[in-house]
């Protein structure tokens, strides 16, 4: 039978996900906060392997539920609806940012995704396809044996899930770099060397504001695994530990701060 990926957000990184998911012949049911009506455009431009469903329907018709939202809305996931299920883990830790912030991710106790796992606890949590812009996890999926593939990491605890995900993420355009454990994920998360960057093309000096938004919404350099397990095994922990806008390419925030308002925040 055909996997089936639920999505639960249909903003920016939602949406790319379900393009990658139905273009590598797999099923989407995309669910948002707003309801399935709110979603017919883009199911209509997905095509017949995408349908909108509440949260509950994309969750339960899941193979693998795909987590595309702001982590301080984790708490709003109805937790018990998710035993069993295989879990990828797009959110990421920016503190302050939609007034959250937590004690334990600020000291390191917990990494987000172990947050997550902890609030799933009947879930089976993969921290993956959280540190490439939404532009750029299209525009750099490439078939297997391109020279121009890339290398995406992914953390979790059970060896079971992430060979879900990792068969996953190889089928939709990348290979795989396996950083160990979720107490690990601190090596992936962003403002470390891994986020991100590696993923995007240099901006030229000179360019205009618009010119180099074209410049950045195309493919980056390929990282190979080599490389990407070079990188995440000299990376030292962010302090303080989070995401800053300073951290991320600043064609990126013009971008996102374009379309944040149509695409993410109501979501």
């Amino acid at each position: 039978m055909t996997q089936t990926i639920g999505i639960i957000g249909s903003g920016l990184a939602g949406k790319a996900v379900a393009h990658l998911a139905v273009a590598a012949g797999r099923k989407v049911v995309i669910s948002n906060s707003r309801g399935p009506e709110s979603l017919a455009a883009l199911v209509k431009e997905l095509g017949p392997l995408a349908r909108a469903g509440t949260v509950d329907e994309a969750i339960a018709a899941a193979d693998i539920v795909a987590l595309s939202i702001p982590l301080p809305r984790f708490e709003s996931l109805p937790a018990a609806r998710f035993a069993g299920k295989v879990v990828i883990d797009q959110t990421n830790y920016y503190p302050g940012m939609g007034d959250f912030r937590r004690a334990d991710l600020d000291n390191g106790e917990l990494t987000s995704s172990e947050l997550i796992q902890t609030y799933l606890a009947g879930a089976k949590v993969v921290k993956g396809i959280h540190n490439i812009g939404w532009h750029h996890m299209q525009f750099n999926a490439r078939p297997k044996g391109d020279d121009q593939r890339t290398t995406l990491p992914i953390a979790g605890d059970d060896a079971a899930a992430k060979a879900v995900v990792s068969q996953f993420i190889q089928d939709v355009g990348y290979d795989v770099l396996d950083v160990g454990s979720l107490a690990n994920s601190w090596r992936i998360e962003p403002n470390t060397p891994i986020y991100f960057w590696p993923y995007a093309p240099t901006i030229p000096e000179g360019l205009t504001q618009e010119q180099a938004k074209k410049v950045y919404q195309q493919a980056g350099k390929p990282l190979t695994p080599d490389a990407a397990r070079r990188i995440v095994d000299t990376t030292v922990r962010p302090s303080p530990i989070g995401g800053t806008l300073d951290g991320l390419p600043p064609i990126h925030i013009a971008l996102f701060l374009e379309l944040a308002s149509a695409d993410t925040v109501q979501r």
